[in-house]
């Protein structure tokens, strides 16, 4: 497709983009790149083709999200640098 220099200043003015004259051919020439591969994608056949979600059939791996009560709470505790009523004691972060 075909672009011309007048409508690549007119999208880089609405981008308030700044373009420098030798820059105008280079974003002339990828602009025309990316609407080909554009018109090529659009008028591809698509007849006939099988509806798909995405491109493999892959379902969610995660675990099950469940809780579970820690059994070893004293061990747990004795990595804490200071502790208070059975808790990490952290500092305060708000003031």
């Amino acid at each position: 497709m075909k672009v011309s220099k007048e409508e690549i200043l007119h999208i880089a003015n609405l981008a308030n983009l700044n373009l420098e004259e030798n820059e105008v051919n280079n974003y002339l020439n990828n602009l025309e790149e990316i609407l080909n591969f554009a018109n090529i994608v659009n008028n591809a056949p698509v007849e006939n083709l099988d509806i798909t979600i995405g491109a493999n059939q892959a379902k969610n791996v995660f675990r099950k999200d469940e809780v579970e009560l820690f059994k070893d709470n004293k061990a747990l505790l004795e990595n804490a640098p200071s502790q208070e009523q059975n808790m990490f004691k952290i500092p305060k972060v708000i003031k």
